[in-house]
C-alpha cells in the first residue's frame, strides 16, 4: 500500500480517466438489449406485460381412467373440447403423447449416445436394450360424431387433421381411447411418473401423470408448440377445467389434482369427519389414514373397485396418485381471505420423517410462494411420497426423501427432503400458474422456482446448511471449463450441466439481484409484478426481462446479457491500492510526515552489505564531510513559517475546510478478469480495528469494462481492503480480492490406503 501526499491547489480527478483507445460501443457490455429481444406487439407490449388483444387457447377434459392393479395398466378414454381464441383459422391440432417417450423405439432411445465397456451394470445395460414396452396404444381416435379422425402420430406428437378448418372463435370436440403399461419408476429407466413395487408386502405405489393425450400449445409467439419430448425438458400445455374419473381398487387412496366429488361414495364416514377437522387446523395436520389403517390394507388386499372423482378449474394439466400403502395427513392453510388444505400421501417408509414434515412444508411453501408472488388460487396442495425422483404438477408433486428401514435419516436426507417439497410444491406458481414454455426455455419455470425455494428455506431455517441460490454455491460451475458451460438462454435439451445451467445459475442470478444491484424492495415489486401479469397465461423470457425493468426503473441489459445470455464468469481483482492526504502546508506536519516516510523505507540491499564488507572513504577520513553530513533538512525553520503563513493566506473557506478536515482519499484500481461486471462491494478496514462497507453500482463499469478505479473518502487510518466480503458476487477468485494479498491457508490429511477413517452419515442410526 503506498501512500502519497498532493498539494491541495494541484489539479486531480476523482473519477475514471483510463484510456479509451480500446473502447468500442457496440461491444460495450451496457450496450441496450432491444435488438436482442421480440419487437413488441399487441399480444405482449413493450413494458413486459400482456398486450390489449393478448389471447391463448383453451382444452378442457373429460377423462375416465382405470388403475389395473393386476397387470400395471391404465386404460382411459377422454373427450377434449378445444376453443379456438385465436384469429388463426386452424386445419390441424397438435396433441402431446408424452408417454411414447417409453416406446422401444423412441426418438430418445434412437438419439440416446451408448457405449461398452468391459464391465458394464445391468442397469446401463437395461438402458441400453430399452425391454420395456411401454408407449401409448391409441385405440381410437374420433369426433363428437363417434367419426373416426385422420391423424398422423410423430414420436410423442400426434396431429389430427380437421374435416373442416377450426375457424377464431369456434369450438371442436374430439374423443381418444387407449391402454399402456406402467413404467416401473425404480427400473425402465426411470421416469417422471409411473409406480414403486414392495416385493415385501406385494404391494405398489402408483405416482400417475402423462397419462392421457393432452394438447399442445398454440400462441402467436410460437405457432404450434410441438417440439418432441426426449425426456429432460418438461412441458407446455393449455390451461382448461377436468372432470375426471379415476377407477382404482377399493382399498386404495386416492389423491388427485382438483377437488374429490364423491367424498361419500369413497371415503368412510371417520375419514370424513378427519378431513373435516383437518379443515380446521391450521396449525398441525390431522391424520386422515393413520399408519396401521394403511399396514392392514397392505395385508388385506380387498378385490372390488371404486371410482374416484375429481373435478378442477383453469389448470394446465392433471396427475393423480393411488395405492392401498398411504397414509393421509392435512391440515388448513390461510392465504389472503381464502383457505386451502396442504395434504401428504405416505408408505410407511416415509415415516417418522413424512409425518413430521411433509404437510407443514406443503403449508410453508405456499405461504412464502403467496407472499411474493399472488394468493395461492387452489383449493388443496398434496406432497406424494416417493423414493427418488421428484416431479410437479397442479396440486400434486411428488417428492423423494425415504429415510433407512429402522426409521433414522441422514441430516442431509432431512434437508433434502424438505428441500424437494418446497420446490415440487413451489412449481405449482412456476410454471403451473405462470405457464412459460418449460420445453424452450427450462430456466423460466427451474430457476424462478429455485430462486423463490431458497426464500422458503431460508425462512423455514435461519440455519440451513445449504438453501439454494447462494452465489457462492456456482462459484466452481462458472469458473469451470468454458467449453462445457452454456448460457442460460438456450433450449433445456441442448443445456450442458443441466441442473447448474437451468436451476443454480439463473436462481443465484434472482438471489444476486435481489440482494446486491437491485435492493428487496425494488425487486420484490418487480418480481411480484411479473408473476401477476402473467398468472393463468403463457410468458416468454422477453417478457420477464422487461417487467423486471419496467417496474423498477432500474435498467438491467447488462445483467441480462452478462449473467443469462453469455458464459463469462465473475472475477473482479483489487490491482492497486492508494492512499492520498491533502498536503495542508503546515512545515511541522509535511516535515514529519518526510520522516516518518523515510522511517519506513528499507535500506538498499547493497548498501546493508557494503556495511559489513567494508569502511566507506567518508568513514575512513572525517575531513571528507562537510556542511551537508550535518543538515537536517526536517527541522522547522521560521523561513517555512513564514512561507505557512503567506500560503494560508491565499486560501479561501472552502480550501480552509479540506485542509482542516485531514481526510484520506483512498483510491483502489479494479481489474474486470472475468467479463461478467458486477456492482463493487468494497469493505475498507481501519487501524483501529473498525470497518465500513462502501457499495458501487456495476454502472461504473459502463466507460470501461475492464479497468475502472474509484476514490473513498475516509476519516481513519486505512489498514486493509477486501471486495465482495459477504460474497454476493459468485466471485470465482477471492485470491485478489485483498489488498494487501491475504496467504490462503489450509490443511491437509495423512492416511494410509485403505485405512481411512470416515465420520457417519446418519448419527441419529449410531446412537
Amino acid at each position: 500500500m503506498k501512500k502519497v501526499v498532493l498539494f491541495f491547489l494541484a489539479s486531480f480527478i476523482l473519477t475514471n480517466l483510463s484510456a479509451q483507445e480500446d473502447f468500442v460501443p457496440s461491444k460495450n457490455k451496457f450496450r441496450q438489449l432491444r435488438n436482442d429481444l421480440a419487437t413488441p406487439n399487441v399480444y405482449r407490449n413493450a413494458a413486459g406485460a400482456p398486450g390489449h388483444e393478448y389471447w391463448q387457447q383453451r382444452a378442457d377434459y373429460k377423462i375416465g381412467i382405470e388403475l389395473d392393479d393386476e397387470k400395471q395398466q391404465i386404460h382411459g378414454s377422454e373427450t377434449v373440447t378445444y376453443y379456438n381464441n385465436s384469429p388463426d383459422e386452424l386445419s390441424y391440432l397438435w396433441v402431446q403423447l408424452d408417454q411414447n417417450q417409453q416406446q422401444k423405439n423412441s426418438l430418445t432411445s434412437k438419439s440416446s449416445p451408448s457405449s461398452m465397456r468391459e464391465r458394464i451394470p445391468a442397469s446401463s445395460l437395461n438402458r441400453i436394450e430399452r425391454s420395456f414396452e411401454g408407449g401409448f396404444n391409441l385405440l381410437e381416435v374420433k369426433d363428437a360424431k363417434g367419426v373416426p379422425l385422420a391423424h398422423t402420430i410423430n414420436y410423442t406428437m400426434m396431429r389430427i387433421d380437421l374435416p373442416q378448418p377450426l375457424k377464431p372463435g369456434k369450438t371442436f370436440k374430439f374423443s381418444v381411447k387407449w391402454w399402456y403399461n406402467i413404467n416401473d419408476r425404480m427400473k425402465d429407466g426411470g421416469g417422471r411418473s409411473g409406480m414403486e413395487y414392495f416385493e415385501d408386502d406385494d404391494n405398489y405405489v402408483y405416482t400417475i401423470a402423462q397419462f392421457y393425450p393432452r394438447m399442445a400449445v398454440y400462441n402467436e409467439v410460437e405457432g404450434w408448440q410441438n417440439k418432441q419430448f426426449l425426456g429432460r425438458s418438461e412441458f407446455a400445455l393449455t390451461f382448461g377445467n377436468y372432470d375426471v374419473k379415476i377407477t382404482v381398487p377399493e382399498d386404495h387412496v386416492v389423491g388427485a389434482t382438483g377437488v374429490l366429488m364423491n367424498e361419500s361414495e369413497v371415503l368412510t364416514a371417520e375419514e370424513i369427519n378427519n378431513l373435516k377437522k383437518a379443515g380446521k387446523s391450521y396449525d398441525k395436520p390431522v391424520i386422515i389414514v393413520s399408519e396401521d389403517e394403511a399396514i392392514e390394507a397392505m395385508k388385506s388386499k380387498k378385490k372390488g373397485l371404486k371410482t374416484w372423482s375429481f373435478h378442477a378449474e383453469n389448470v394446465r394439466d392433471f396427475a393423480f396418485s393411488s395405492s392401498r400403502r398411504f397414509i393421509w395427513d392435512a391440515m388448513a392453510v390461510k392465504i389472503g381471505d381464502k383457505f386451502s388444505m396442504a395434504m401428504s400421501l405416505y408408505p410407511p417408509e416415509g415415516n417418522p420423517l413424512w409425518e413430521k414434515y411433509s404437510t407443514r412444508v406443503v403449508a410453508h411453501t405456499l405461504k412464502v410462494y403467496s407472499k411474493h408472488t399472488f394468493d395461492y388460487p387452489y383449493p388443496v396442495a398434496y406432497s406424494v411420497h416417493t423414493k427418488w425422483i421428484g416431479m410437479e404438477y397442479p396440486m400434486m408433486a411428488f417428492n423423494g426423501g425415504r429415510p433407512e428401514s429402522d426409521g433414522t435419516y441422514s441430516e442431509r436426507t432431512k434437508w433434502s427432503m424438505i428441500g424437494v417439497v418446497i420446490h415440487e410444491v413451489g412449481h405449482n406458481f412456476f410454471p403451473m400458474i405462470v405457464n412459460s414454455d418449460e420445453r424452450q426455455w427450462t430456466w423460466m419455470d427451474e430457476g424462478l422456482n429455485t430462486f423463490l425455494q431458497g426464500l422458503a428455506e431460508r425462512e423455514w431455517d435461519h440455519n440451513h446448511p445449504s438453501p439454494t441460490g447462494r452465489p457462492a454455491d456456482i462459484v466452481n460451475y462458472m469458473s469451470g471449463d468454458q467449453s462445457n458451460i452454456a448460457p442460460i438462454m438456450i433450449n433445456g435439451d441442448l443445456t450442458m450441466q443441466f441442473n447448474a445451467n437451468a436451476y443454480r445459475k439463473p436462481a443465484t442470478g434472482l438471489i444476486i439481484l435481489r440482494e446486491t444491484i437491485m435492493g428487496r424492495a425494488l425487486f420484490d415489486f418487480a418480481f411480484k409484478q411479473y408473476a401477476q401479469r402473467w398468472k393463468f397465461k403463457h410468458p416468454t423470457p422477453d417478457d420477464f426481462f422487461r417487467t423486471m425493468e419496467d417496474a423498477s426503473a432500474v435498467d438491467l441489459d447488462w445483467y441480462w446479457r452478462g449473467w443469462f445470455y453469455g458464459i463469462d464468469r465473475v472475477d473482479i481483482s483489487i490491482e492497486d491500492v492508494d492512499v492520498y492526504s491533502i498536503k495542508s502546508g503546515n512545515p511541522v506536519d509535511e516535515k514529519n510526515f518526510s520522516i516518518i516516510a523515510a522511517e519506513e523505507e528499507s535500506e538498499e540491499l547493497t548498501v546493508q552489505r557494503n556495511r559489513k564488507a567494508f569502511k566507506s572513504v567518508v568513514e575512513k577520513d572525517e575531513t571528507m564531510r562537510d556542511f551537508y553530513d550535518s543538515y537536517d533538512e526536517n527541522v522547522v525553520t521560521p523561513d517555512d513559517q513564514e512561507h505557512f503563513e503567506k500560503y494560508l493566506s491565499n486560501l479561501d473557506q472552502k480550501e480552509l475546510e479540506f485542509i482542516n478536515a485531514k481526510k484520506y482519499y483512498v483510491q483502489i484500481d479494479f481489474k474486470n478478469i472475468g467479463g461478467m461486471v458486477m456492482p463493487l462491494i468494497v469493505q475498507l478496514n481501519f487501524k483501529d480495528g473498525t470497518s465500513e462497507i462502501q457499495r458501487v453500482p456495476a454502472e461504473i463499469w459502463s466507460r470501461d469494462n475492464v479497468d475502472t478505479r474509484k476514490v473513498f473518502i475516509i476519516d481513519k487510518e486505512l489498514a486493509s481492503v477486501m471486495l465482495d466480503p459477504f460474497l454476493e458476487t459468485a466471485d470465482c477468485d477471492m485470491g485478489n480480492n485483498n489488498w494487501p494479498r491475504k496467504v490462503s491457508q489450509s490443511r491437509f490429511e495423512l492416511y494410509k490406503y485403505g485405512n481411512r477413517g470416515r465420520s457417519s452419515a446418519n448419527p441419529m442410526q449410531n446412537q
